[in-house]
């Protein structure tokens, strides 16, 4: 049995990896892995670990089977008696991973790497029982050398052990090999790991200078003399070479033993296609080794020609034009898959969050997924990339502060080293919130920016400020390049920032932005809300936040401000403020509250405490944790899509026991008035009247029928919609993504659930039970509804809809064709079903 498995596992290692940056012909060690859990077990018991999984003959044969990317953390179940603030899920405890392979006996004379994209968290890795590296931030990418060990022409084993008992975070973090692992095989001699560093120094219409900075490893027993070669390729989205638009001379180094080595080369591209947010031009630097005039490698790196600037009186240019950052914080879960990568889920993300103008996007709080970034270059996207939530001052036990002085150094490096040809990327940021920030005579965030100039020096660095009027003041903001200020509105929304902030000696020409804005709270469909639910008017902000239209109300009257970064774009696993049953969030803004706010909120803590919340994910999303739009999507989209004619009323206008009674409806417009209607008789006309967001009547009196909103521009009618009074749910609706899939076992189609009427309306307030069934060669993945409360495991086809929606998430097996039939059914509705086509001939890509 064990040598058929071995057989399978090198037919998988022959697939390709399709990649962002990196050595031609990288393959995917994914496939076929065996997974065992000890430690803290989901139901709060404890096994403990056998004595040494990671020895080469160690009995692994009970373990259990699995595909990577894992996280262990989101198969629950959720308990009640798990801490709100890491989403009351069992990711706590000891993951042992092995895997099993062959390596020919023809490859002795090569180097053999793993590279990890991430693993959650204090990894050691082992192969055949040799231990071969350790990397405790789980945030962070890292290669491991297994060539002194490996047994050429055998069998061979790598172990992969994980402990987050020893881990502290404020919210969500997953747990296991939750990104992508890649075998790398190479020459001796060859391009180091991130070895590729292309800038472009100069750019205008006629041409662009490319400087390419190579640096090429040799772990040969002799001095060897190599050469090399960079040819410019442009680049579609497809990531398919373009035609060849430059090409450099061949470039001599001898490099002894064990020594790397660099060199630089400059290239002219005629007439330079520029990245930018709408045209997301990139080109490929290919780079050739040369070794006795055969060459050993092939290392390509994406790229894009642009400028970027931040001003002190202009905000932010790119290409030398103004563009205001309309950004969003989010963390790295995918909210019913947990932290487990998929670059099917993460494009559905940056499309909800393209949709109602986002632009940016900043990586809270901790580096992201490759694929992520890839993503943000191919869909127009500004990032904020983000290394640490801390410093050496903790904020939870077992936190980065515990690392932060023995690695801190080396996990920038690895950052902004893989990162660094991106062109969506345009900071860097150090930390957040963090309390060096009080405490300038340390040099703390000086030091800081520093090192991350060692690897960039093209890009500014940051940090986010949690409180912008003391920090900001104090020279802090002096030892950064661009600074950056949490909940801020009130600070350069006054005379503060543009007066005395600004002509503060050394201050002349530093430029700001809003790291981090808002924090308003709602649950989505919510209006008179139900015990452990906010409401969806958009009126509710935590002590330290603040509303939307505080936020750009300060930016219009500040434009040197260069824009926001809102939190959160989507609702995420973790930190259920207001319902956190927990402290970490109070303690994280305690210097931002007075005492009698300290007071305030502990009391408030006491009390949630004594009712115990089931809350499990947060309520800062404009988007809910399932992907489905509350109504401060559209208070975004009227205010970051000017020019796209919409409207939006709420609440939804299903209210039985409220006839009579006054209710309060609010327009979102990209207009700059509205006449509202109700049953077809006018309820009066409002414009918008200077640094006002949302047009408000207040009084109107409820009444079974039609709520409909003309929105005007300039005085000709721009848009309008109506919500209507709805029969009850009489079937289902379905709505998926896409209507095919690819057989590569990553694929995902997302599939809305809704609910009908007689009339055919959608019934906003349905929360009927729902079970999903598939058939074929496929199988449901995840379900969701976005109730912030609903303990359910995510894994569960059964499911009730959450104010009239709910959300399957569908997977086709590998290498499998035909067709997926999908079935949703509730007791009393007329069922809905989907056909869904699996593609064939793929190719596994990142």
């Amino acid at each position: 049995m064990r040598k058929k498995w071995l057989i399978f596992i090198v037919l998988l290692l022959a697939v390709p990896y399709v990649r962002a940056q990196g050595h031609q012909g990288e393959t995917s060690f994914d496939w076929g892995w065996l997974f065992a859990r000890y430690g803290w077990q989901a139901d709060g018991t404890r096994i403990p670990e056998p004595v040494s999984p990671e020895q080469y003959a160690f009995d692994d044969s009970g373990w259990r089977k699995l595909d990577l990317p894992h996280d262990w953390g989101i198969e629950g179940p959720f308990r009640p008696d798990l801490e709100g603030f890491t989403g009351k899920l069992p990711w706590k405890g000891i993951g042992w991973y092995r895997k099993h392979f062959r390596i020919p006996a023809k490859d002795k004379g090569k180097q053999y790497y793993l590279d990890f994209d991430g693993a959650m968290a204090n990894a050691e890795v082992w192969l055949n029982g040799e231990k071969v590296g350790d990397r405790p931030y789980g945030y962070i990418s890292f290669r491991v050398d297994l060539t002194p060990h490996i047994r050429w022409g055998e069998e061979n084993v790598v172990a992969v052990r994980l402990n987050t008992e020893k881990l502290g975070s404020r919210w969500y973090p997953g747990a296991g090999i939750y990104r992508h692992v890649r075998l790398v095989v190479t020459d001796p001699v060859h391009v180091a790991q991130w070895g590729v560093f292309v800038t472009t120094p100069h750019i205008t219409d006629e041409e662009g200078k490319v400087s390419v900075n190579v640096k090429i490893q040799n772990d040969g027993p002799v001095e060897t003399e190599c050469s090399y070669t960079v040819d410019i390729y442009e680049l579609n989205t497809d990531d398919v070479r373009g035609k060849k638009v430059a090409v450099s001379p061949s470039r001599k180094l001898v490099l002894p033993s064990d020594v790397s080595g660099s060199d630089s080369v400059l290239l002219k591209v005629a007439f330079p296609k520029r990245w930018s947010l709408e045209h997301t031009n990139r080109y490929m630097a290919s780079v050739k080794v040369f070794r006795n005039k055969k060459k050993v490698d092939v290392y390509e790196v994406p790229f894009g020609f642009r400028t970027i600037q931040f001003t002190h009186d202009n905000g932010f240019l790119l290409n030398g034009k103004r563009v205001q950052i309309n950004g969003t914080c989010n963390h790295h879960d995918l909210g019913a898959l947990g932290a487990a990568v998929n670059e099917a889920a993460l494009k559905r993300q940056l499309m909800i969050l393209k949709s109602f103008g986002c632009n940016a996007l900043r990586t809270s709080h901790n580096p992201p997924a490759p694929e992520l970034l890839t993503l943000a270059d191919k869909l127009g996207f500004l990032v904020m990339d983000e290394a640490f939530d801390c410093w050496g001052v903790g904020k939870k036990e077992y936190d980065y502060g515990a690392l932060f002085p023995k690695w801190h150094e080396r996990d920038i490096e690895s950052l902004v080293c893989r990162d660094r040809n991106h062109p969506s990327v345009i900071l860097w940021s150090t930390g957040n919130e963090v309390e060096e920030q009080y405490h300038p005579e340390s040099g703390m965030a000086r030091h800081l920016t520093e090192v991350v100039h060692r690897f960039d020096n093209t890009r500014p660095v940051t940090f986010g400020a949690s409180y912008p009027s003391k920090s900001a003041m104090n020279g802090t903001e002096l030892q950064v390049d661009v600074h950056g200020m949490n909940y801020a509105a009130g600070v350069y929304g006054g005379p503060y920032f543009y007066g005395e902030f600004l002509n503060k000696e050394g201050h002349e020409y530093l430029s700001g932005y809003s790291s981090e804005s808002s924090s308003t709270m709602s649950s989505r469909g919510e209006y008179f809300p139900r015990r452990f639910h906010v409401s969806s008017y958009d009126l509710n902000e935590p002590g330290w936040g603040g509303l939307p239209d505080q936020e750009f109300a300060a930016l219009d009257r500040y434009p040197g401000i260069c824009g926001e970064f809102v939190w959160t774009g989507f609702d995420y696993l973790g930190e259920p403020t207001p319902y956190n049953s927990d402290n970490s969030v109070l303690l994280n803004h305690v210097a931002a509250l007075s005492e009698e706010e300290m007071e305030q909120q502990k009391k408030a803590l006491e009390d949630i405490e004594k009712n115990r919340p089931t809350s499990r994910s947060s309520y800062f999303g404009i988007v809910d944790l399932a992907g489905f739009p509350k109504d401060r999507y559209y208070l975004y989209q009227s205010r970051w899509l000017p020019q796209l004619p919409m409207v939006h009323i709420l609440p939804h206008w299903n209210f039985p026991d409220k006839e009579g009674e006054v209710i309060p409806v609010f327009v979102y417009t990209s207009g700059d008035e509205a006449e509202l209607f109700l049953n077809g008789k006018s309820l009066g006309k409002k414009k918008k009247q200077a640094y006002e967001y949302r047009l408000r009547w207040e009084d109107v009196i409820y009444q079974p029928g039609e709520l409909k909103a003309v929105a005007y521009k300039h005085g000709q009618k721009w848009a309008e919609t109506e919500v209507r009074t709805t029969g009850r749910a009489v079937k289902l609706k379905l709505t998926p993504d896409k209507t095919s899939i690819k057989a590569d076992g990553d694929d995902l189609v997302f599939v809305k659930v809704s609910f009908l009427d007689e009339k055919g309306d959608e019934v906003p307030v349905a929360e009927n039970l729902v079970s999903c069934t598939l058939n074929g060669a496929g199988r449901i993945v995840a379900t969701d509804n976005g109730d912030p409360t609903c303990l359910i495991p995510f894994s569960s086809p059964v499911r009730p809809a959450f104010n009239g929606l709910l959300l399957a998430v569908v997977k086709a097996e590998r290498g499998h064709k035909g067709m997926l039939h999908f079935v949703a059914e509730a007791e009393g509705l007329e069922k809905a079903e989907l056909d869904i086509q699996i593609e064939t001939g793929y190719r596994k890509k990142r």
